[in-house]
């Protein structure tokens, strides 16, 4: 991290720190700056691994790209690495959305051949009989 810097160098930044600061607040921006380069590093790290998944996924859809216009066949080997892992991406994305076929069931709800409407005309026939 300090290529540059050598002992001597961290040495004199210490006690012109020390003399500075005083003993008592030293440690606090010790500790702050350590944090402040913490996060910077964090930061760079996920900006870095987001340009990296960004230049493979451009990587991807180009060879995609490569192999519609060669029609899926004679793909050179990268070509054909590029498609496996699309296809291995989608079915990890279908995983959790499958639906377990459930068998059908047998005998559990009575099935009624009589047509619904007969009850009614039943009803209304009735209430004609009542109303006379």
């Amino acid at each position: 991290m300090f290529d540059g810097i050598g002992f001597m160098e961290l040495l004199l930044i210490g006690i012109l720190g020390l003399v500075v600061l005083g003993p008592e607040r030293l440690p606090v921006a010790v500790r702050s700056i350590t944090g402040w380069i913490r996060a910077m590093k964090r930061m760079a790290n996920s900006v870095k691994d987001e340009l990296e998944q960004e230049l493979k996924i451009e990587q991807l859809h180009s060879d995609l790209k490569n192999a519609e216009n060669l029609g899926l066949k004679n793909l050179s080997p990268e070509l054909q690495d590029s498609i496996d892992q699309l296809k291995e991406a989608a079915q990890s994305v279908n995983r959790p959305y499958k639906v377990e076929e459930t068998p059908p069931a047998s005998n559990s709800a009575p099935t009624d051949s009589t047509p619904l409407e007969a009850p009614t005309a039943e009803v209304n026939a009735n209430s004609d009989k009542s109303n006379r």
